[in-house]
């Protein structure tokens, strides 16, 4: 999936004539806390609701000191590059950009999050299982013969590094309820399973969690 597939069009970005108080009532209304600002069909510029508390909310945001390269993502990126943006600048909606800079739309976490909630990936029954191993004996290609091996498939994976050690933490979902035989296997490859956790016996408190998460941010 790309970003495109994901732009908003309820949500339209702010002019640089907008004033701060009127992008707070802007954010207050969908529940976000950032909204690009675009001239002339370019993107300059993404404003938060900390610069505008920061600032007088009744002058335009152009007065407002704007980043010269906002953070933004092509249509044809990953949703992945999509998350690590959200991620690593801390916002709420991304905005969606060509190569030549004019504004297309942008993503809101909430869009993000309720796609990979409902995606097969997660939605699909299976089960989840965590190792650890060293950094250079992970082989990807080797867990998934492994799990292959004994019926399964891996529908996705998830690496977690460790600062300042060699560890990794690879958490797999397979595609079976039925995973002693799987487990089995890896430990007799000499894997480490820190945790498993048969998705059957744990859905309908996933769900319960994930439904009280978008009914709080629908608040």
């Amino acid at each position: 999936m790309t970003a495109e597939s994901l732009i908003s069009d309820a949500l339209v970005p702010l002019t640089p004539s907008d004033t701060g108080e009127e992008a707070l009532g802007v954010m207050n209304e969908f529940y976000i806390r950032h909204l690009p600002v675009v001239d002339a069909g370019e993107l300059i510029g993404v404003i938060s609701e900390d610069d505008i508390l920061d600032s007088d909310a009744l002058e335009p945001v152009s007065s407002y000191r704007l980043p010269v390269h906002p953070p933004s993502v092509f249509p044809d990126d990953h949703l992945y590059d999509v998350m690590r943006i959200l991620t690593e600048y801390k916002l709420t909606v991304v905005p969606v950009i060509d190569r030549e800079g004019s504004y297309l739309g942008m993503i809101t976490n909430e869009d993000l999050l309720r796609h990979f909630g409902e995606s097969s990936t997660f939605s699909s029954e299976g089960s989840i299982v965590m190792l650890e191993v060293l950094r250079h004996d992970y082989s990807l290609s080797e867990i998934s013969r492994i799990v292959e091996s004994e019926g399964a498939v891996i529908l996705s994976s998830f690496v977690r590094s460790f600062e300042g050690t060699n560890r990794l933490e690879v958490t797999i979902k397979v595609n079976s309820q039925n995973i002693a035989a799987i487990l089995a296997t890896l430990e007799r490859f000499n894997y480490k399973v820190m945790a498993s956790f048969n998705e059957k016996q744990l859905t309908d408190g996933l769900r319960e969690r994930f439904d009280h998460l978008m009914n709080y941010l629908d608040v």
